[in-house]
């Protein structure tokens, strides 16, 4: 058996029984730091439960080396739009920017315009950092990256939290701007790659998995041709072969194709192209959610077929990768950093009221909760759209590009964080789809990332979605619904009465209004970042870019919006000139 392998659980009882995996290039072991954990090695197998094992379950965690990605058509097409900001004529005057909101749309929009020379003022509604460190709380709104951060902005009873501990499926090998925005900050050595797989839950059969393991030899799109054809547990050949041909006109068609399904949702689709209705039980259920926090039936099918294509055009497209600590400290405040040492501001406890206006209709300033006002050459919204509709000025909602802004709404969603007393066994070192009807996917913290390793208790984080019927509903009613769903994926460590592994102490957070609903018909409603307001803009993964609501999608929606800035640049220095001149005048 080799040293190596692709699994992070493995009963050695059952070795005669175990499929072995393609050989792989050694993965790579935590470096030393303090995070590392002591004694692990990594048992080469395919998961599954045996009855009468002779040794016990064993539990290893090993990082994978960073996939090949710099030399990518996407990751070059990224790296030269940020380059485009380092490279750009220098301003004789830098613009100040009042960007309003500090999640990682606000942030890429920072970072981007102070590059190209520009003075970033970013507010952040609350005080997230504390002695020189971000503040951490848990709660997964949208898992950038397997592990990022919560932001909470409260406006008139309205919670939104805008990032999360750990991951909604989120492949961070398809990100080309996020894998830039990590070189460019020299945190590369923060990911922690695992192996490319997607493992599934079989509800079916209690407390075993399955598994689309994607080989490294092969490039896409055969590697990803291969992970489904060698899975047999969860899609009948005929299934399969249906499912390929009603593909055939995404593969064909391209993105103009993927971008006229808008319209129809997952459930929609599948039924139009006679793909078999347990094609969607099986496999689009868990994606649904996992994507965006609602089923099927809702969701557009433009959502999955963007994820689909970047899995069969990309090799590493479907490859996950976490943070290797909490976000605030490992991923934002390296980009606090840049921007500070560029010139530019982050100030906290800056939660904007209102948006004051000129005579004119363009903005005059921000007048914050605590009545200070900040005033700016240009002025940026990088909030939840659902934050700034409650911000929008009375003369600006019946204007078309703001009216469409009433079709997108935020999806409710609640993370659920347990630990345990004990260290689980029936786990991974990877994301898990839990393909349970409350469940959407879960991962053992205490396995997948360095900060939260621990040798003795595991550390459950879980998406608990769809959402909408349960954010009412108190903690404790959550938590007995998320346990009775776990006795069925720890089937011999965990009872929903605590018998056998028992809860040391949960969190839960709840998110009425996380990343914008995706459904169908939404996708027209996606305003550009340069708004009709002059000196206006928005950034966030609600405005138009291909990467929808995602990680990918916040940052480049703050490269475009820097971009747009960029690009006006002089037009902006002029009307700053002439409110000078009009104000020095009265």
């Amino acid at each position: 058996m080799s040293q190596y392998g692709c699994v992070s659980a493995a009963d050695l009882g059952c070795q005669s029984r175990l499929r072995l995996g393609s050989q792989k290039a050694p993965p790579l072991p935590f470096p030393s730091s303090q995070f590392t954990p002591r004694g692990f090695t990594q048992i080469p197998f395919s998961r599954r439960r045996c009855a009468n094992t002779a040794l016990p379950l064993k539990v290893v965690c090993v990082d994978y080396p960073r996939p090949e990605l710099d030399n990518t058509a996407n990751f070059l097409e990224a790296a030269a739009l940020s380059s485009s900001f380092r490279s750009s004529p220098r301003p004789a005057k830098p613009l100040k920017v009042v960007i309003a909101g500090a999640g990682l749309a606000g942030l890429s929009t920072a970072k981007y315009l102070a590059d190209a020379g520009h003075k970033p003022v970013l507010l952040e509604a609350r005080d997230v950092w504390q002695h020189g460190k971000m503040k951490m709380e848990t709660g997964m709104r949208q898992g950038y990256i397997y592990s990022l951060w919560i932001f909470d902005r409260s406006l008139d009873g309205l919670r939104c939290e805008m990032g999360s501990t750990i991951p909604k499926p989120e492949q961070i090998g398809a990100y080309p701007n996020v894998q830039n925005l990590f070189g460019e900050l020299g945190i590369n050595d923060r990911l922690q790659w695992k192996e490319h797989s997607m493992i599934f839950a079989m509800p079916n059969k209690p407390g075993e998995f399955s598994r689309f393991d994607f080989p490294e030899v092969l490039p896409a799109p055969l590697n990803g041709i291969w992970a489904i054809l060698r899975n047999n547990e969860m899609l009948t050949w005929p299934e399969k072969v249906k499912f390929a041909i009603g593909l055939l006109p995404a593969m064909l068609g391209g993105q103009p194709y993927v971008e006229a399904q808008d319209g129809l949702s997952v459930k929609e689709w599948m039924k139009k192209q006679g793909v078999p209705e347990r094609v969607t039980d099986e496999v689009f259920i868990a994606m649904s959610k996992a994507l965006n926090f609602i089923n099927p039936d809702e969701l557009s099918m433009q959502c999955i077929l963007i994820a689909l294509n970047r899995f069969l055009q990309e090799k590493h497209g479907s490859k996950m990768a976490f943070l290797d600590g909490n976000p605030p400290e490992r991923l934002c405040m390296p980009v606090v950093n840049h921007v500070r040492s560029l010139g530019g501001e982050v100030e906290l406890n800056s939660r904007v009221k209102k948006i004051e206006l000129n005579e004119d209709g363009t903005v005059k300033n921000f007048l914050l909760t605590n009545g200070n006002t900040i005033e700016g050459d240009v002025y940026v919204f990088a909030t939840p759209v659902d934050i700034l509709k409650l911000l929008l000025p009375d003369n600006w909602k019946e204007i078309p590009y703001f009216k469409k802004l009433d079709k997108l709404v935020g999806v409710p969603v609640i993370n659920v964080h347990i630990w345990f007393d004990r260290k689980l066994k029936n786990t991974y070192d990877h994301l898990l789809f839990s393909r349970s009807p409350l469940l959407s996917v879960y991962a053992d913290m205490s396995l997948t990332c360095k900060e939260y390793y621990s040798p003795n208790q595991s550390m459950l984080e879980l998406v608990f979605a769809p959402a909408e019927e349960w954010i009412s509903c108190s903690d404790s009613e959550i938590i007995d619904a998320t346990m009775k769903e776990l006795a069925k994926l720890f089937p011999d460590e965990i009872a929903a009465d605590q018998s056998k592994a028992k809860i040391v102490k949960y969190h839960v957070v709840k998110t009425p209004r996380s990343v914008y609903k995706t459904v169908p018909g939404c996708e027209p409603c996606r305003p550009l970042q340069r708004s009709p307001i002059e000196g206006f803009y928005l950034a966030g993964d609600y405005t138009k870019q291909k990467y929808l609501a995602s990680m990918e999608g916040a940052v480049l929606s703050g490269k475009f919006c820097a971009q747009a800035i960029v690009q006006d640049c002089e037009l902006l220095a002029a009307r700053s000139q002439r409110s000078l001149a009009e104000a020095g005048s009265r």
